[in-house]
Order: C-alpha cells, then sequence, then structure tokens
C-alpha cells in the first residue's frame, strides 16, 4: 500500500482527480442556482407578460384592432338609428292608415249626400216641369228668360214634346235685350239632344 502512495503516477492522478472535483464542484452548485433563478423568471414572466392570441404584439396589429372596435362601435350605432327609423317609418304608417280610414269616410258620407242631392233635385225638377207645362207658353218663357241654361235643359227634358214646342214658339216671338230668344231657344235644343243621348245608352 504505501508502495501505492509512493508511486508518482498514482499520486498525480488522485491529485488531478481530487482538482477536478474541487473545481467542479462549486461550479455544480452555481449552475442549480443559475437553473433555479431562469426558471423562477420564466414563470414570472409569463405570469405578468399579457400574451393576445400571439406570441406577439405590434403596433400595427394594435391599430388594426383599435380600428376593428371603432368600426364595430359605428355598426351598432347605425343600427340604432335604422331601427330608430323603422319605428318612426311604423308609426307614420299607423298614421296615415287613420288619415285614409278618415277620407274614405268622409268621401263615402260626401257621396251618399250628392247622392241624396240628386235625387231630391230629381223630384224637384219633376214638381217643376208638371208645373211649367200647367202655365201658358207666354208665362213659361217669362220664367225661363230669368233662368240658366242647364236648370231650363233639366226642366224641359221632363216634359212632353207637345209642350216643349209651343214653349219653343213663344221664344223665337219674345225679344230680349240682345235680340229674340230664337237663338237661345236654338241652343236649349241643341242640349236637348245631347241630354238625349247620353240618356240613350
Amino acid at each position: 500500500m504505501t508502495k501505492l502512495i509512493q508511486n508518482p503516477v498514482i499520486v498525480s492522478t488522485v491529485a488531478l482527480l481530487m482538482g477536478v472535483i474541487a473545481g467542479i464542484l462549486p461550479l455544480w452548485r452555481a449552475g442549480d442556482r443559475l437553473v433555479a433563478q431562469a426558471i423562477a423568471s420564466h414563470i414570472q414572466k409569463a405570469k405578468t407578460s399579457k400574451v393576445q392570441g400571439w406570441d406577439f404584439w405590434t403596433i400595427e396589429v394594435d391599430n388594426l384592432a383599435s380600428e376593428l372596435k371603432d368600426e364595430k362601435a359605428r355598426l351598432a350605432k347605425q343600427s340604432d338609428l335604422l331601427d330608430q327609423r323603422a319605428a318612426r317609418l311604423a308609426g307614420e304608417q299607423q298614421e296615415l292608415e287613420k288619415v285614409r280610414s278618415s277620407i274614405e269616410g268622409m268621401r263615402k258620407e260626401i257621396a251618399d249626400k250628392v247622392i241624396e242631392i240628386q235625387a231630391d233635385e230629381g223630384k224637384n225638377l219633376r214638381g217643376l216641369s208638371q208645373t211649367y207645362a200647367n202655365l201658358s207658353p207666354k208665362a213659361a218663357v217669362a220664367i225661363i228668360r230669368e233662368m240658366d241654361d242647364v236648370t231650363v235643359v233639366k226642366i224641359l227634358s221632363l216634359m212632353k214634346p207637345d209642350i216643349i214646342a209651343p214653349i219653343f214658339e213663344e221664344m223665337s216671338k219674345t225679344s230680349d235685350k240682345d235680340g229674340l230668344l230664337a237663338h237661345r231657344a236654338a241652343v236649349i235644343s241643341e242640349k236637348l239632344r245631347l241630354m238625349k243621348s247620353n240618356k240613350a245608352p
């Protein structure tokens, strides 16, 4: 054993091994500490860093996100405006329906009244035509001079031709401020002709 200890190769090998161990041991301990610190630092970064869908976040991506947010807000506002406009149009449509219904009611009421007036007028005209038929042609012409052509035509249209003929004859003999009533008799005759042709269909 003493021979082994005295052997320079063995002594130098043992010394070398002890030197290597003495150099590696502190380095090993320091490496453990560095690895632990690196792991802790990485965990801390992972907790504090904000990763937004990617492992990177640039100004361009931030601007794009801002533009999308603004566009979404604009579309929401536009949708609200369209909803308000639709509600307003629905209200106006209801109001128009009420007005239309009211107008239809008034139109029907007026139409009913016009029919009543026309019926009353026909009844009155028949009474007048009978009255004028009983008058002398001279008296009838005196009244006709003061009436408008439309009323005269309506009254004469309800009389028989043998009653109208003496009235026209009297008109042809009677003078007016504009001359003889013969011209007016011709105008009334033409209107009577047209009135009868309209009644025919």
